[in-house]
């Protein structure tokens, strides 16, 4: 039986497209549902052109209810990607599916982590810096931002007269390289024998 995953992601849903067409085909691993934070989220286009289900959730209903968790039971969710989801996961979740939520990061953790480092301003931050690198983590997820085991990095170097955006490019080229075959490779050492 193939292992299912379900997809969070509050934006464009580029790393959910890269994730869904590289499982696309693969019997042991099925992208089962996106879930977004935000219905005017460009990923959830795309999961309809897929002809992967969504779920569109509000603030409420993911923090003071058990619905998310149900639907995800209900499913049969066996991991949880974050793809560009920028809410903190709620402990029943998180005691849910402990050790089985992984999230990709556009630096290279610890540094730039936290509440409020996300897209953009984790570039400019990093560029602002002078840091002569960047890169991703993904990493698993738990009460805090950004502070679960990291399970993978890979890092490109900054330029000296690179912007914010020059950096975002080189860090979207490694995360679509990355981050499918590295949930690949987790679901296949985490999975039972």
């Amino acid at each position: 039986m193939a292992t299912r995953i379900a997809i969070f992601a509050s934006g464009n849903g580029s790393n959910f497209q890269r994730i869904a067409d590289y499982f696309a085909g693969n019997d042991a691993i099925e992208i089962a549902v996106l879930y977004s934070n935000r219905p005017d989220a460009f990923a959830l286009e795309r999961a309809a052109a897929l002809g992967i289900p969504s779920v569109v959730f509000n603030w409420d209903r993911f923090y003071t209810t058990s619905e998310i968790l149900n639907d995800l039971h209900t499913r049969h969710i066996d991991w949880i990607v974050l793809a560009g989801f920028l809410w903190l996961v709620p402990d029943n979740i998180l005691c849910a599916y402990r050790d089985r939520i992984v999230n990709i990061h556009p630096a290279l953790l610890p540094k730039y982590g936290g509440k409020g480092m996300y897209g953009m301003r984790v570039h400019q931050a990093v560029v602002t810096a002078g840091d002569k690198e960047s890169g991703i983590s993904i990493h698993l997820v738990n009460e805090y931002y950004d502070e679960g085991q990291i399970v993978f990095q890979a890092r490109c170097p900054v330029l000296p007269g690179d912007n914010a955006g020059d950096v975002a490019a080189k860090i979207h080229r490694l995360e679509y390289e990355h981050f499918p075959r590295v949930i690949e490779e987790l679901l296949k050492k985490n999975s039972p024998a």
